[in-house]
């Protein structure tokens, strides 16, 4: 397996992943003679092509919203597939919603609306440690206190009261309960208020959040610690959700190592240790890591024998030699849904329907353009498969000038000062110590960016409050 990183003798601070070819081109492009190649023109000059358009005769690549949207859109496919299943429909099946245990479900998104199976609370109970009252005081204080967990304590009569702690019972006719510090005994024994009270006070009433059939979330929740906490209060063990898709990782290349130093033309695989936990990170279930080597039989057996929602390759991607995904794609009757896609680093990428149930990412070798590849086809495919809301898109005024690809969008490693996005250096295609710094990748568009321009940032699952950043 082959892949482009940085020229020999390039400064290892900063690289701009632009080929020989576009470099000529952009250095040739004022001298271009006119031709009809469908570009604007100019009156009686030359061809005049808008920001980030492509001379003729460059590979249709898809423009990197598009790509995001192709892959969103190809989940929905799969997720309308399985709602429609059979019982002959094995495929369709592993898509329908799953009851998993509470402990499981965190991150997923529920199937099913979250109806409150009984009255929350489900019995008057005290609010506060003090004393249930009832009637006017002062009070006779019962020897018998009321703790929580305790079976239903005797009634009280007007002039009593009973020591009571938060959670537990009322007991029938109660007036109020009072406070520990809100109260004060006489040398008679008797319990006097130090301030006014009121009817009802310091009592949760049966029924205050809820009444059994309520609604308490609908379908299409994110499940959080805080919905756990709410579903086991109402009284759930299980709950209805979409299941984590299913991915599989095929690792492409000879030249890989495990351990160890590189030495003689071998290097260390970087994407078998970071793939599986960013994967399960996007709410993904990875399944397998397989590691391919440059084989194409092999590659062409492991991806008709999985049964993940979706394979990701890394590697192989271009046209070379040992570059086997497309022709192995073409030999199982893949559908190529997007053939490489306007951005940089990563632009070999790619994504296939193998099966009516399953899609491929081809990522790129080079680590950092693995990295766009992943953020660009895999993360809008698997959160539209586990039907997680797309996160609300947002900017921020890039600190410094970044220099742009003439053509394509850039995905720059940034990291979030106050109220400004800071491009990282070393954000080379097969450089990882930018993004390993990252808060978030900002997408600059074809031309680049002056400082002081807003731009579009993506973040990283370890660097937000999401669900599901668990590296276990």
């Amino acid at each position: 397996m082959t892949a482009s990183g940085t020229p020999a003798g390039a400064p290892a601070a900063d690289t701009d992943d632009l080929d020989v070819e576009e470099a000529l081109a952009l250095v040739r492009e004022p001298h271009r003679e006119p031709q009809d190649d469908g570009a604007a023109r100019s009156p009686g000059g030359p061809a005049v092509r808008q920001p980030g358009e492509r001379p003729a005769g460059h590979h249709p690549a898809t423009p990197w919203p598009h790509a995001r949207e192709t892959a969103a859109r190809a989940a929905r496919s799969v997720r309308a597939h399985g709602r429609q299943s059979t019982a002959d429909s094995p495929a369709g099946d592993r898509r329908a919603p799953v009851s998993v245990p509470l402990g499981d479900a965190l991150g997923l998104v529920l199937a099913a609306p979250l109806d409150a199976l009984t009255d929350l609370p489900s019995f008057d109970t005290s609010a506060m440690d003090g004393w249930a009252v009832a009637g006017p005081g002062p009070w006779q204080v019962r020897e018998e206190g009321v703790l929580a967990g305790h079976a239903q304590p005797e009634p009280l009569t007007d002039g009593t009261a009973a020591r009571i702690a938060t959670g537990a019972r009322v007991p029938a006719d109660t007036t109020a309960v009072l406070r520990t510090e809100h109260g004060r005994t006489d040398a008679q024994g008797r319990l006097h208020p130090t301030r006014e009270m009121f009817h009802g006070q310091d009592i949760r009433p049966r029924g205050q959040e809820c009444r059994t059939g309520d609604q308490l979330l609908p379908v299409g929740t994110l499940v959080t610690p805080a919905v756990l906490g709410l579903a086991a209060a109402a009284g759930y063990d299980t709950v209805t959700v979409v299941p984590r898709p299913r991915v599989e990782v095929l690792i492409l290349g000879d030249e890989l190592l495990t351990e160890g130093l590189p030495h003689d033309g071998l290097i260390r695989d970087a994407l078998g240790p970071m793939l599986p936990p960013w994967l399960r990170a996007l709410g993904a279930d990875v399944v397998a890591v397989r590691r391919i080597g440059d084989d194409a039989r092999a590659l062409r057996k492991a991806v008709t024998a999985s049964r993940a929602d979706l394979v990701i390759t890394t590697g192989g991607t271009a046209a070379g030699p040992v570059d086997h995904v497309h022709p192995v794609l073409e030999r199982v009757g893949a559908e190529l849904l997007v053939d490489g896609v306007q951005v940089r680093p990563g632009h070999p990428m790619l994504l296939a329907r193998t099966k009516e149930h399953q899609h491929l990412v081809g990522l790129p070798g080079n680590p950092l353009a693995a990295v766009s590849g992943l953020l660009t086809l895999a993360e809008p495919l698997l959160r539209t498969l586990a039907a997680r809301p797309a996160p609300e898109p947002y900017t921020l005024p890039l600190k410094e000038a970044v220099q742009g690809h003439p053509y394509d969008t850039r995905l720059i490693p940034v990291v979030l000062r106050g109220d400004h996005a800071v491009p990282l250096h070393y954000n080379g295609p097969a450089m990882l110590r930018g993004i390993a710094a990252a808060d978030a990748l900002a997408v600059v568009p074809p031309g680049g960016a002056r400082p002081g321009e807003e731009a579009e940032l993506l973040d990283l699952p370890w660097a937000t409050a999401g669900i599901g950043v668990c590296f276990t």
